[in-house]
């Protein structure tokens, strides 16, 4: 995060906002910067990439399903920008010490134990070791004592859009996102690749979320894509995963997408169309997708 204030500091804050007089490694104004730069950021790319996919890759018709809420585009946006204001102060407790020299952040290739070989083994371990610790974090918040708290607003939105995609609880989103904070603590990491990551782990998050039911055959029972988290928000006890399905198929909370089975919500709306049950609003006169069932800790 360092690379990022430093560019900030250089074209902006020294400039325009802070005086000359001020250091820029003062520990004050880097906590002001983060979280000013974190703030921007998070929202930034939430909206931004939010409305790529919400206007090219979601399927509006799901909008028609029986279980989308009204209002829900609103809901769920004000929901996110609400609460990632706050999830930025811990956050940017953890990027205050990646800037103090605290993580094994680098920033050249040389410095990697591997060299370029290393660059590489980084991202592959990062993503398998988010999507591991991911996974024991969002089955904790399903916890019984623990869901009604913080994980069951993210469940409100049965039938997601992209922009439910950071509508968490400020404490569920802090605790899913901590496992991509806590990696360059631990690990090898370059500063550049960090970035690139980051921006990736938002675009996934988007992508499960966007409606897009369609998985390559070769990786439907590998990659955990938006029909697996769909799954997820409609049947609750399966598919906790991140970005693959391994980690589901060990705690034996693995579910073959419905919608790979013709089963899907798209699937229920056709249906409902052809039946004539489908009102314009979307609301059918006491219809239910049969196959979903509430959350069982409501």
């Amino acid at each position: 995060m360092d690379l990022v204030l430093n560019v900030a500091d250089h074209y902006f804050f020294t400039p325009y906002v802070y005086p000359s007089s001020w250091p820029e490694d003062e520990p004050l104004r880097q906590i002001i910067g983060l979280l000013i730069l974190t703030n921007l950021g998070a929202t930034v790319l939430y909206l931004g990439l939010g409305a790529l996919s919400y206007y090219f890759i979601f399927d509006h018709t799901l909008m028609k399903h029986p279980q989308f809420l009204e209002n829900q585009v609103c809901r769920e946006i004000k929901y996110a920008l609400g609460s990632l204001p706050w999830i930025s102060i811990p956050t940017v407790a953890l990027f205050f010490a990646e800037v103090r020299g605290y993580s094994k952040l680098y920033d050249n290739v040389g410095e990697s134990p591997l060299g370029w070989s290393g660059l590489i083994f980084s991202m592959v371990s990062f993503l398998f070791f988010t999507d591991m610790c991911i996974y024991w974090i969002h089955r904790f918040l399903h916890h019984k004592l623990i869901y009604k708290h913080f994980h069951k607003p993210h469940h409100v939105w049965k039938i997601t859009t992209p922009f439910a995609s950071h509508a968490f609880h400020p404490v569920d989103g802090f605790l899913q996102g901590l496992p991509y904070h806590i990696y360059p603590f631990l690990f090898p990491l370059h500063k550049v690749l960090y970035l690139v990551l980051y921006i990736f782990v938002n675009i996934w998050t988007i992508s499960i979320h966007d409606g897009d039911y369609r998985v390559p055959i070769l990786l439907e029972k590998v990659i955990n894509g938006s029909a697996h988290h769909t799954d997820h928000h409609l049947f609750f006890d399966y598919n906790y995963g991140q970005y693959f399905t391994l980690w589901d198929r060990l705690g034996g909370s693995y579910r073959h997408p419905s919608a790979l089975m013709g089963k899907g919500p798209l699937d229920l709306v056709k249906k409902l169309t052809q039946e004539g049950k489908l009102a314009k609003n979307g609301h059918t006169n006491g219809h239910q997708n049969g196959a979903a069932t509430r959350d069982k800790n409501e």
